[in-house]
């Protein structure tokens, strides 16, 4: 079921020697209701409405904390580079939680099942595609923690999307009938001292994608940590989940620097 709300309407202007305001672009949002799963969830999208023509789409997927505002500003973002960004609910509707025991629990619960794992990330897509901006023939999917180990399942099952973004996602075992599915370039941004994910998890991953046609780039950040991309990662009092500047800006520009080539 669709059910649309305009949430949103942003201006960016800059004001010229004449204090005349010129708009740049217009960015909008709507909340949509979909069915995802066995759930019904509250997503929201976020495009340019200065933009003429469809675009490619790209899908964020959130936290372990459900769709909060961080997920919403990451499809922000794009919006305002140029694409069209839906911001899905993994948890139904619109669930997020502060509390670290809530929050793993909504997520184990979701990972504990993967076919409704990937009906949810699936459907959530399917909502990217239909939107009237998008051009369904250039998807991306990018994700953070619990999202970005959503996006490389997404991968693993051979979605058709033309890239899987991940941001201190955890790394799943992967097979090599797993590797030899995979469509889509895999970019994985990791924090080196990331506690929450063994070393050897790390190396088996990386090694499952070696050989012809490899599809991955794994960029490791020395002395980073877990949740490296928010700003308030340290507000929940948990070790190893630490903010970095540094990575996040080098982390998001090579994300904006992978979707211009990839819409070539």
């Amino acid at each position: 079921m669709w059910s649309p709300r305009i949430l949103l309407a942003t201006t960016v202007c800059l004001m010229t020697s004449f204090s005349t305001a010129i708009c740049l672009a217009e960015i909008r949002s709507k909340e949509i209701e979909y069915q995802a799963g066995t759930v019904k969830s509250k997503g929201t999208i976020f495009w340019n409405d200065e933009i003429q023509g469809r675009r490619p789409g790209v899908l964020v997927v959130h936290e372990w904390w459900g769709l909060d505002d961080y997920a919403k500003n990451r499809a922000l973002k794009l919006a305002e580079a140029g694409y069209v960004a839906f911001a899905c609910d993994m948890y139904g509707e619109g669930k997020t939680t502060q509390h670290p025991k809530d929050a793993g629990t909504m997520a184990t619960s979701v990972r504990s099942n993967q076919q409704e794992w990937l009906a949810r990330a699936n459907a959530a897509l399917d909502v990217l595609k239909k939107d009237e901006h998008v051009n369904p023939e250039h998807l991306v999917a990018i994700g953070y923690c619990f999202g970005g180990s959503t996006v490389l399942q997404l991968a693993l099952k051979g979605s058709d999307l033309d890239a899987v973004i991940s941001y201190h996602g955890a790394l799943p075992k992967v097979t090599p009938e797993e590797a030899g599915q995979v469509k889509a370039k895999v970019l994985v941004f990791h924090g080196a001292d990331d506690a929450f994910i063994p070393k050897e998890v790390v190396e088996q991953f990386q090694t499952s994608f070696k050989g012809p046609g490899n599809q991955l780039t794994f960029v490791s950040f020395p002395g980073v940590r877990h949740s490296f991309t928010v700003p308030d990662a340290g507000k929940h009092g948990i070790e190893g989940m630490k903010y970095d500047e540094q990575a996040d800006k080098t982390s998001w520009q090579a994300t904006l620097d992978l979707l211009s080539k990839l819409s070539k």
